[in-house]
């Protein structure tokens, strides 16, 4: 999943600091995720979904 983010903020010149500024979640949620300490909830990706302008589901294949 965090492969699909980076994907993201590289396409669109962006920066995780500046996606956590933006849509209220804190930027160290990013980094567990990158380091496989957590996964992503639902609620999250909704956010991160909405905020990308891509449907859920594409944090969610493969």
């Amino acid at each position: 999943m965090y492969n699909k983010f980076a994907q993201l903020l590289e396409e669109r010149g962006i920066t995780a600091y500046r996606v956590a500024k933006e849509t209220g979640l804190n930027s160290t949620v990013f980094t567990d995720w990158k380091k496989g300490k957590s996964k992503p909830k639902v609620d999250k990706l909704k956010i991160l979904a909405d905020y990308f302008d891509v449907p859920i589901e594409y944090f969610l294949e493969e």
